[in-house]
């Protein structure tokens, strides 16, 4: 077995030939990290799909910063490393940031779309209170408009609306979601 310096040389070369754009060392580079890249990132999210994900940017980001690489500061081994454990904690923030968002949509359909004999006598709407609700709608971006309505005065799910509309899930749900934000702005004397 070769010496760790003697490793640590022919991948610091690997690594050079990679920020010259050989494609070739990135591929040797590869099959001689990502296993070890991947089960790290297994370990940090807990799912291997999404650790697939993140190994992908990993190695684009890896062919856009080799050039950046400085031998004096560590191995390629533990740049590579360093930089598949940010990617990691970056999917994990983006996947709370998803969640709540998500959960908190949900919250806000939920409450919206509670049948009117589930509410008490004070807190129906009288016929002027409801004309002003219509009205705050009509002053939604036209998509944020549809999706609201769909929701709320038509009854559908986030899905039957993206299915409905061709859109992807989360469009929908972000879009109700910034209707839902600015309806509660607008209509905040009623809130």
């Amino acid at each position: 077995m070769p010496e760790p310096e003697t490793i640590d040389q022919s991948n610091v070369e690997l690594l050079r030939r990679v920020a010259g754009g050989d494609d070739q060392a990135l591929a040797e580079l590869y099959d001689q990290f990502s296993g070890v890249l991947f089960s790290t990132a297994v370990h940090i999210l807990g799912d291997a799909r999404e650790a697939e994900e993140v190994i992908q940017d990993v190695f684009v980001q890896i062919w856009n910063r080799a050039a950046t690489f400085d031998g004096e500061l560590g191995a390629p081994f533990h740049w590579t490393l360093g930089i598949t454990r940010h990617r990691c904690i970056d999917y994990l923030r983006a996947r709370k940031r998803r969640t709540r968002l998500i959960d908190e949509a949900t919250t806000e359909t939920e409450i919206l779309s509670r049948p009117a004999s589930s509410t008490s006598a004070h807190e129906t709407l009288s016929a002027e209170e409801l004309a002003k609700v219509r009205a705050a709608v009509r002053e939604l971006p036209a998509d944020q408009q549809q999706a609201i309505e769909l929701a709320f005065f038509g009854g559908m799910t986030h899905q039957e609306i993206a299915e409905s509309l061709d859109e992807p899930l989360g469009t929908i749900k972000a879009r109700i979601r910034r209707g839902m934000l600015k309806l509660k702005e607008d209509l905040k004397a009623y809130v």
